[in-house]
């Protein structure tokens, strides 16, 4: 059963709890408490003490049948029952010299007004240290919050059996190779002593996202001997200027006194990046970042400190940052390859049940662009797919499934097409497996569906290469860019009209178009000149223009001239095998998803 917590009480809870402890203190505690300070006595005690002229000053308080009177000096207060049959009561206290102005007496003492003082400041002090320990409690740490301002909360972690090792991170052999130099260099730095090789100081870590970057980190901290310093760059940024600084200097007061020792700096771009001098900069960060390179490479060395950081935004590191002294090596860590992502299958296939007969390279190759944080998303989802199912072990049809999962999502069970709007998405489809097939160079198709997915897809085509396609010729692109107009070109053919369908299969084409001329060079006008650039290659490749505006024109009309005279290509390929088409679409209606055997099989019977 899982426990229910209490909400919690916000601080002005536990100050109205004070304010009413104080009250309470006031009308309450105090008149009780002040009783005990008076004295009773008799009424001829009263007489006895007015002849020998011992009051000081007497109140007669008729609604309440008593004397209030105190003592020569006024030390000490008196109560007496009222005599009301006493007449000369007033004259003999006249006769007495005994005040009786009508001021009310003050029923406490000395130590009563200390109380009324005292209490509420001992009960707010009380709050404040309840409040602050709680503050401290959130905090996780033993000091108070200003302490604790400047110094580092970076994590430390040691040689461990159960943590991540080289041999759980699988495709990127080169960056496993660098870095288990340097965990090599730690546990024997000698034999690179005798040769004169010092210690890299740095190692930057770049690649897309969920390629294993922070991961190789950890394998490093599973492999090493030594102390391993983890932190993110973000915590290095605070709201008070200086207090960045002061945790870098923390934390390499820290390394080197346990040197040597490896640190990592997660997003590292967070406080690396290039220092622009502008006005109204983020000062905090930029010296935050001056005294980073000033640790790193300055007048004292840091001597058995290895820094190991990583990043998705090399372009936007300061170069005082990237040059060698401070960050000596760059290991790319980039998408996995065709063997890369086979074995990074296999690693996260370890974790969970998968039948004997499970084809790791077709998967792979079904993957294509895949990293590796994807794969692992792979593997997950076939094993819950497994669970869904009622079996107990992940299967071939689970890991394919699985990626179609990860690429176009789940699918939907309750999208209703009509059977017109179902005929069109299956010409659509076949119109791209057909186009691909009839072209030399397009990859083969693997399976083709219309049914629809919760990315939005009413259906898709998916072509698997057959090995590692790392260069693309200037005919192959064009293919893929007549592939991308054969849904549309099919619905052309097939109906005399167009639908709506085609508008991810258009922004594709177009983009491919565009490289084709800016970036790659495949234009007989304008030659080898860059007229783009790309920026945050790891993070989309957002890329602009860098041409004039007429240069602009010329592109824009290369471009449509382009992915027209290969839309034309499509609609050719299609009427010149429009028998094919019909009858692939046709098939496609009834089974809904057909396999690429089964298309091929159509297609050459």
């Amino acid at each position: 059963m899982n426990e229910v917590h209490s909400p919690k009480k916000p601080l002005i809870f536990y100050y109205m709890v004070a304010m009413l402890l104080v009250m309470l203190f006031n009308f309450i505690a105090m008149p009780w408490l002040s009783q005990y300070q008076i004295q009773e006595v008799d009424y001829n005690t009263f007489v006895s003490m007015t002849e020998k002229g011992e009051i000081g000053r007497a109140e007669i308080q008729e609604a309440d049948n008593r004397i209030l009177f105190t003592s020569k000096d006024e030390k000490t207060i008196y109560k007496t029952a009222m005599i009301s049959t006493d007449s000369q009561l007033v004259q003999r206290l006249l006769d007495a010299g005994v005040s009786t102005s009508g001021e009310e007496i003050e029923q406490t003492s000395l130590l009563m007004n200390i109380l009324s003082w005292v209490a509420p400041i001992l009960i707010f002090i009380a709050l404040g240290q309840f409040m602050s320990r709680k503050l401290m409690q959130k905090m996780g740490g033993g000091n108070s919050m200003m302490f604790n301002m400047g110094k580092t909360n970076a994590k430390v972690y040691v040689k461990s059996a159960e943590g991540i090792r080289f041999d759980d991170v699988a495709g990127e052999d080169e960056a496993k190779e660098n870095l288990t130099e340097i965990v090599n260099y730690l546990h024997d730095p000698s034999k690179y002593q005798e040769i004169g090789a010092s210690m890299p100081k740095g190692v930057l870590l770049v690649g897309p996202p969920g390629t294993g970057k922070t991961m190789l980190a950890k394998a490093v901290a599973g492999e090493a001997n030594v102390p391993f310093f983890s932190m993110s760059g973000s915590e290095f940024v605070e709201m008070f200027v200086g207090m960045g600084a002061s945790k870098v200097r923390d934390l390499f007061k820290q390394a080197k006194e346990k040197a040597p020792c490896i640190v990592f700096i997660d997003e590292i771009d967070a406080i690396g990046k290039k220092r622009d001098g502008q006005i109204g900069g983020n000062d905090e960060r930029e010296q935050t970042l001056n005294q980073l390179l000033t640790e790193m490479d300055g007048f004292e060395g840091n001597t058995g400190v290895i820094i190991l950081a990583a990043t998705n935004r090399p372009e936007s590191l300061d170069p005082a940052l990237t040059r060698p002294g401070r960050f000596d090596r760059r290991v790319p860590v980039e998408l996995p390859d065709l063997k890369g992502r086979e074995e990074i299958l296999k690693v996260h296939a370890k974790k969970i049940k998968v039948a004997e007969d499970v084809d790791f390279n077709k998967v792979a190759r079904m993957a294509s662009g895949a990293s590796g944080a994807e794969l692992a998303n792979i593997v997950n989802e076939a094993a819950l797919r497994a669970v869904r199912d009622g079996r107990k072990f992940a299967t071939q049809a689970d890991l394919e499934e699985s990626i179609e999962v990860v690429i176009a999502g789940y699918q939907k069970k309750n999208a209703i097409m009509t059977d017109h709007e179902k005929r069109i998405v299956a010409y659509h489809e076949i119109g791209h497996a057909l186009v691909a097939a009839k072209q030399t160079n397009s990859a083969p198709v693997q399976k083709i569906t219309i049914v629809p997915r919760t990315s939005g897809a009413l259906g898709y085509t998916m072509q698997v290469d057959e090995g590692n396609h790392v260069l693309m010729s200037k005919e192959e692109i064009e293919n893929k860019i007549a592939t991308f107009t054969g849904g549309r070109a099919a619905e052309e053919v097939a109906f005399g009209s167009v639908t709506t369908g085609a508008s991810n299969d258009i922004e594709q084409a177009t983009k491919l178009a565009r490289a084709m001329i800016t970036r790659y060079g495949m234009s007989d006008d304008f030659d080898m000149v860059a007229l783009e650039t790309v920026t945050n290659q790891y993070l989309g490749g957002d890329a602009s223009l860098v041409c004039s505006a007429e240069t602009q024109t010329k592109v824009d009309q290369q471009v449509v001239a382009l992915v027209k005279r290969e839309h034309q290509k499509a609609l050719d390929i299609l009427r010149e095998n429009r028998t094919k088409l019909d009858e692939l679409a046709n098939f496609l209606y009834e089974k809904e998803t057909i396999t690429g055997e089964e298309f091929m099989g159509i297609l050459n019977g």
